[in-house]
């Protein structure tokens, strides 16, 4: 039901990152098991990492790198934070989508909506400043969240303030601040949040998929900045 909400409701939704179709370059960025480049020597090492992303978007000329829903990723085994007791399956299937690009950049709200809740996720690898906030369409509530923030964006947050649509509410996290992560944003649609707060889970063991799926439909529905990625 929400996700056709969503659909029909595309044209109302601000960017959530500043980003111009008409002039602006998005490169579509792979990080499945397909990406021969994603050696163990590069997720491994933070600042690694983060000189290879941007190597990336330097070489086409991109504002942002884009992608990641659904997509299995070998590069979770960074962190045992997503690593299964006692030998059992891992989680490596992202629910939600990144946008990869500098530290600092602002994030909007697409719809109006009130904080939830925030929480700083430090383990490595975690969300790091994260922000969850609760929507309504069409009298169906649901909730969105923005993982890998600044620190700065939740020391000063109350539960319960209103967002307006387009307001600008964060910021893309350093390392230090995101989890150990290149600058970027984690961004996800949730039916259910099953009494969490200030965190849910960003990806899934793939024998679950069908159940996290179903209760985090696609973020595109909300960013609708797919269709403008290059491949490269």
């Amino acid at each position: 039901m929400l996700e056709e909400i969503l659909k029909s409701h595309t044209a109302i939704f601000h960017r959530v990152v500043p980003f111009n179709e008409a002039t602006d370059k998005l490169l579509m960025m792979d990080f499945s098991g397909n990406n021969s480049e994603i050696s163990t020597s590069i997720i491994t090492d933070t600042e690694k990492f983060s000189n290879y992303v941007q190597q990336k978007l330097n070489a086409s000329n991109a504002n942002y790198g884009i992608g990641g829903y659904n997509e299995e990723r070998n590069f979770y085994s960074r962190s045992n934070n997503f690593d299964g007791k006692n030998g059992a399956e891992p989680r490596r299937l992202h629910l939600g989508i990144d946008i990869w690009g500098q530290a600092g950049t602002p994030v909007f709200a697409p719809h109006g909506g009130m904080v939830h809740s925030f929480a700083f996720n430090s383990a490595y690898a975690d969300y790091g400043a994260t922000i969850i906030l609760l929507h309504q369409l069409d009298g169906f509530a649901f909730y969105t969240l923005y993982g890998h923030l600044s620190l700065r964006d939740i020391e000063h947050l109350k539960e319960g303030k209103y967002i307006n649509r387009g307001e600008e509410f964060a910021h893309f996290g350093v390392p230090a601040e995101n989890g150990q992560w290149p600058p970027h944003l984690h961004f996800q649609i949730i039916i259910q949040l099953e009494w969490k707060r200030g965190d849910y889970p960003g990806v899934c063991k793939k024998s679950e998929s069908e159940k996290y799926l179903l209760n985090c439909p696609n973020p595109d529905l909300m960013l609708n900045m797919m269709q403008f990625a290059a491949i490269i």
